[in-house]
């Protein structure tokens, strides 16, 4: 589990926007770019050719899901 400490601190290498954990991913809260990151044994991966970019749908849904206003993510 990713401590909440560890969570302030990192964002998304790309965009460098907020991230929120979602399971064992890490979502990037960027509308453009959408990046979800896995988390290995702990450790999350954050690496931009190791990530992968949701859809809007499936993006959408976990960012409201986590009751981020869609509105607000840049």
């Amino acid at each position: 589990m990713i401590s909440k400490e560890l969570l302030d601190i990192l964002c998304c290498p790309e965009s460098r926007a907020d991230l929120i954990l979602d399971g064992n991913f890490l979502i990037s809260t960027d509308i453009k770019t959408r990046r979800r990151y896995r988390i290995e044994d702990n450790i999350p991966i954050m690496l931009i050719e190791e990530s992968e970019q949701l859809s809007m749908d499936a993006w959408k849904e976990i960012i409201m899901r986590h009751g981020i206003n869609i509105e607000d993510c840049k």
